[in-house]
């Protein structure tokens, strides 16, 4: 459990290992549920399509404790592939993302920040954590930069 109060629900930890044996999901998104209990599944996909989850990302929305609804926070995991750029081959890095955009009310971007370990200790074999606050820190090309070197 986080010092937040929030737990991990047991499907994330499923989803998750299911990315990671290679049994086609591509990327899963979390979210903490309206309540503010627990981090749980919102959509797992099998589409490779970067732009199709970045998206998903941007136009996440979350509740503040009044239930008004906003721009929300997510966490997220993708299966990064990029290039060597010794023209070895190709790699993959099961990488975590925070979402916790400067632009979200007080209360979501206060509880997806002190909730975030909680998620990434119940994630075993993540290879890279990014923290995006802004949407260039979700562009593809600055995910892969970031993961490549080993970020």
């Amino acid at each position: 459990m986080a010092a937040s109060g929030v737990s991990v629900a047991p499907e994330c930890v499923q989803a998750f290992n299911e990315l990671k044996l290679g049994k086609n999901t591509k990327w899963i998104i979390y979210k903490i549920s309206d309540d503010w209990k627990q981090i749980v599944v919102e959509e797992t996909s099998t589409d490779p399509d970067y732009e199709v989850f970045r998206q998903k990302l941007l136009d996440a929305k979350s509740k503040d404790r009044r239930g008004k609804e906003g721009i929300g926070g997510r966490y997220a995991v993708y299966d990064v592939q990029y290039e060597l750029e010794s023209g070895e081959g190709t790699r993959n890095k099961i990488t975590f993302i925070s979402w916790c955009p400067d632009e979200a009310p007080q209360y979501p971007r206060m509880m997806y920040s002190s909730s975030k370990e909680a998620i990434k200790r119940s994630l075993n074999g993540l290879a890279a954590d990014i923290q995006a606050n802004d949407a260039d820190d979700l562009e593809y090309d600055s995910i892969v930069s970031r993961v490549s070197k080993g970020r």
